[in-house]
């Protein structure tokens, strides 16, 4: 019976080796070219963060989940630009729709997300995660001033 097992754990395993070596194929490729199309782009977003913020309480929570969802970067490194845009005057609420959809939200990875997860998923754990960075950052804003 033991012998058994191990002979369809090791199958099992080569099956599951095979499968995944065939997925990192098929998606290296992808990968390499979002992440140079992402290493092009970020720099040129960054320089005109501080010009597209107009200080509209209404637009700026769009703009900044626009150009965050179109940015690419780590959380840590999100809230050093943070900072940044708010020493340049940008507002809190464009920072904070900025920062939560840099964090969750990420147009230039969609073709490797689809690839992955499939275009249903991808595309609405994306747009949910838009909106939600739009509205968390109006709720962040309410409750500081409500607590101030």
């Amino acid at each position: 019976m033991v012998v058994g097992y191990k002979i369809l754990v090791k199958k099992l395993m080569k099956s599951a080796l095979s499968k995944t070596i065939d997925n990192f194929k098929t998606s290296l490729p992808i990968t390499l070219a979002v992440l140079m199309l992402v290493s092009l782009l970020s720099p040129l977003f960054q320089k005109f963060y501080s010009q597209i913020f107009t200080g509209n309480y209404f637009v700026d929570p769009l703009v900044g989940a626009i150009a965050g969802s179109f940015s690419f970067g780590i959380p840590f490194v999100a809230y050093v630009t943070g900072g940044e845009l708010l020493k340049e005057g940008v507002s809190l609420l464009a920072v904070t729709a900025f920062i939560l959809a840099w964090s969750t939200v990420y147009i230039m990875l969609l073709p490797l997300e689809i690839a992955a997860m499939g275009k249903k998923f991808a595309i609405l754990r994306n747009s949910l995660n838009f909106i939600s960075s739009i509205i968390i950052a109006i709720l962040t804003i309410i409750t500081l001033r409500f607590f101030q």
